[in-house]
């Protein structure tokens, strides 16, 4: 067999398990600022849907290519979709509620759920409007004043960029210092550095226990039953250490409905049946043995959790994106257990350097010493039948693993890894450890338990 043959064979392996197959094929349109969603969207053509897809910005333009259809301007094809979908915020939502008062079949939300990720002020006030306890914050859009405010009001903040900057993870700070000292140096070098960038910040008081968030999908009129509780693991190296990125993996299960959801996001219901919000919906949440205090929102398809959430799901998701647009109540069916996704990288990620991209990592070849199950792509394209790093951010795979215990899915993922070779690739060896302890926490406090 000569290499292309043997590359097409183990392409062909990574698609999704052969049950993964529409008997109702559609036509999708996939609307994308930073292509995040390719994968997902190549999925779904893998399952036997047209599709189409376009991307926003030029940086991301080769991302997917090869694995489907790209257009040049979205509009032009909005009547050719059954189905429409939007993977973001900061203006997605506004379009997507336009298309579905046209009549469209529309996956995104509107623009009441784009300010909640967006605005994490008016985020926040939502929360308290829905009778769920906040963490003290202020707003801020001078870093002199919020420098004041720290040294009248010394105590753990954690700094928190507000806009387009919150998609910048690595400005996110979380203070340790008790008098604030830490959070007025930071705050210092921002101004210096970064005031062009932060328009506007929140500082939120920090409080310690354990990081969990809760999320689930919305068709219109209800959430979907199961749940999805998930952990981030946001620095960049084991043990919770090193800068923040977007995100290095993620460890998650399905639930019912639990104490967690309903004293979070099921008060929202009716706020987003009235929004016509179709889509998935996340809260991100710290919670002690005091309550849940629920940090911010992901009103889209959160990353990598789509990916991990696509695996675990024995449904077609392009089956499963059509019901949700249409405001169908889809029989959500999951696999048991636990499941965990780890992010391989490459330089420079997390930070920003074109040159070294371009020296160390740009057009370098995924090599698959043999077929490999479980496999999402990020900053990817397909040339020749290979699979070529592209784009400019360094997050290149997401690998996922599935099992009855969190264990079991931490040795099928890191497994498959062993089979995967990038040039100077990076990744975090201990996705779901974190589990160990906060599980026994949040089962001890009740937050897990049906209510």
């Amino acid at each position: 067999m000569d290499a292309k043959n043997k590359t097409q064979r183990i392409v062909n392996s990574i698609i999704f398990d052969s049950h993964k197959v529409t008997e109702n094929p559609k036509k999708f349109l996939f609307v994308t600022i930073d292509s995040l969603i390719a994968d997902i969207a190549w999925r779904v053509k893998a399952e036997g849907h047209e599709v189409r897809f376009y991307v926003q910005n030029n940086d991301d333009k080769e991302v997917g290519q090869g694995f489907f259809e790209m257009v040049e301007d979205w509009k032009d094809h909005i009547e050719w979709a059954d189905v429409i979908v939007f993977d973001d915020v900061l203006g997605h939502g506004m379009l997507a509620e336009d298309l579905r008062k046209q009549g469209k079949a529309v996956i995104g939300g509107t623009e009441y759920t784009d300010k909640l990720e967006d605005e994490r002020e008016f985020g926040q006030e939502e929360l308290k409007r829905h009778g769920i306890n906040i963490l003290p914050y202020k707003a801020f859009t001078d870093f002199d004043d919020a420098i004041a405010f720290v040294k009248e009001s010394p105590s753990k903040y954690v700094i928190k960029p507000c806009g387009e900057a919150a998609n910048l993870k690595g400005l996110l700070f979380i203070g340790e210092d008790e008098d604030g000292r830490d959070v007025i140096q930071v705050l210092g070098d921002y101004k210096s550095a970064w005031a062009n960038k932060i328009p506007s910040f929140q500082l939120q008081k920090r409080i310690t226990g354990v990081e969990v968030a809760v999320g689930a999908f919305f068709n219109g009129k209800e959430f979907i039953q199961p749940i999805n509780v998930n952990f981030e693991h946001k620095k960049l190296f084991p043990g919770n250490l090193g800068p923040s990125t977007g995100e290095m993996g993620t460890s998650m299960f399905w639930s019912t409905p639990n104490k967690l959801f309903n004293m979070t996001l099921k008060k929202f219901e009716e706020t987003l049946a009235k929004e016509d919000y179709h889509g998935y919906i996340d809260l991100n949440c710290i919670v002690n043995h005091n309550g849940i205090y629920p940090l911010e929102f992901t009103s889209r398809f959160g990353y990598p959790s789509i990916f991990i959430q696509e695996e675990s799901m024995l449904n077609p998701i392009g089956d499963f994106f059509y019901q949700l647009a249409v405001g169908e109540k889809p029989k959500l069916k999951v696999k048991s257990g636990f499941q965990i996704g780890v992010r391989i990288v490459v330089p420079p990620f997390p930070f920003t350097d074109k040159e070294t991209f371009e020296v160390k990592s740009k057009d370098s070849l995924i090599y698959f010493k043999k077929p490999v199950e479980g496999v999402h792509f990020e900053d990817v394209k397909l040339i020749n039948e290979e699979w070529i790093v592209t784009g400019n951010s360094g997050v290149i795979l997401v690998v996922c693993g599935c099992g009855s215990t969190m264990k079991e899915a931490q040795s099928k993922a890191y497994n498959r890894i062993k089979n995967i070779s990038i040039p100077h690739m990076y990744y975090r060896d201990d996705i779901g450890e974190r589990w160990i302890d906060d599980s026994d926490k949040l089962h001890n406090w009740g937050y897990l338990r049906e209510n």
